[in-house]
């Protein structure tokens, strides 16, 4: 059995945010969510308190990401023989379930208020709005460099509030000059919106990993191609490729080979590692096939 390395023995990222960070984003999140919750009902403001249901959800989903990127950064062992690397795509497939119902619930929480608008104290929103930018702004300069499905989802989540804050914000002016107070709910339902899209995305690529989709950017027949360009390989017979948590690829090939000596056997696997290991592939377990051997595969 062949292996092409480096091994995927646990998510350990030098360029990635540490736990630490997490942390920190997780407890800078939950102490604006409990300011802008006062102030959301203090102001009447829909569009503030549909933020802070959405700030609560954020709370949760990097309280969860801060501890399942520390199981994530496990060693493999006898239990997990991968590592625990797919724990931190769990940290991005919550967040997107806890955005949705949250985003569905204040979208309708804001439809009487478009019967029935109340003028919400415009000032008070602007200060909200101005704490919100710099707080949600920290914390996802703090997340920024991410690359795994739970950091990334984390990051986007913020990122999200920056942008929902900078409306609230206009918003806010605008009403202050106007009293178009159904401004306020609207607000609200762009929020969900704009929450439910990219929310849904996320939940899509959180599933495509669990139900292990071939990844982005892998492609089979490129693959295959050059595989079975290899000097002495009659057929590629099987392969599978599959993420562990969106970052770590992980392949499995079954190479049909002409009747070679053991020395051609080993030069065959190296290529194959080789061109796997160019197309992204962190980890392969290649098996070779004899023209005497009588192997029964699985159908793909």
């Amino acid at each position: 059995m062949g292996h092409a390395h480096p091994h995927p023995h646990g998510a350990s990222h030098p360029h990635a945010p540490t736990v630490n960070a997490l942390r920190l984003a997780f407890f800078l999140n939950l102490a604006f969510t409990i300011v802008e919750a006062i102030g959301g009902w203090l102001t009447n403001s829909i569009a503030v308190l549909t933020d802070a249901v959405h700030d609560l959800g954020d709370s949760l989903v990097l309280g969860a990401a801060w501890y399942l990127q520390g199981v994530a950064t496990r060693g493999r062992d006898t239990r997990y023989s991968y590592g625990y690397a797919r724990y931190s795509m769990l940290g991005g497939w919550l967040a997107s379930v806890i955005l949705i119902v949250g985003a569905l619930f204040m979208f309708t929480v804001s439809i009487p208020r478009l019967f029935t608008p109340v003028e919400p104290h415009a000032l008070g929103m602007m200060g909200i709005a101005v704490f919100g930018l710099v707080m949600n702004g920290l914390a996802a300069w703090r997340l920024h460099g991410g690359i795994t499905l739970n950091e990334r989802g984390a990051y986007l989540h913020l990122l999200e509030d920056v942008l929902g804050w900078a409306a609230v914000l206009v918003g806010a002016v605008v009403i202050h000059y106007t009293g178009w107070a159904v401004l306020d709910p609207l607000m609200s339902m762009g929020i969900s919106l704009y929450i439910l899209f990219n929310a849904i995305g996320t939940l899509r690529k959180g599933t495509a990993i669990l139900m292990q989709a071939q990844p982005a950017g892998i492609d089979a027949q490129e693959l295959e191609a050059a595989l079975t360009a290899i000097p002495g390989v009659r057929a590629l017979a099987d392969m599978h490729t599959w993420s562990l948590d969106g970052r770590l690829v992980v392949a499995s090939v079954h190479l049909e080979v002409e009747a070679i000596a053991m020395d051609e056997a080993r030069a065959i696997k190296t290529e194959a590692r080789s061109i796997l290991h160019a197309q992204g592939i962190h980890h392969a377990t290649i098996e070779l096939q004899w023209p005497d051997e009588s192997v029964h595969l699985p159908h793909r």
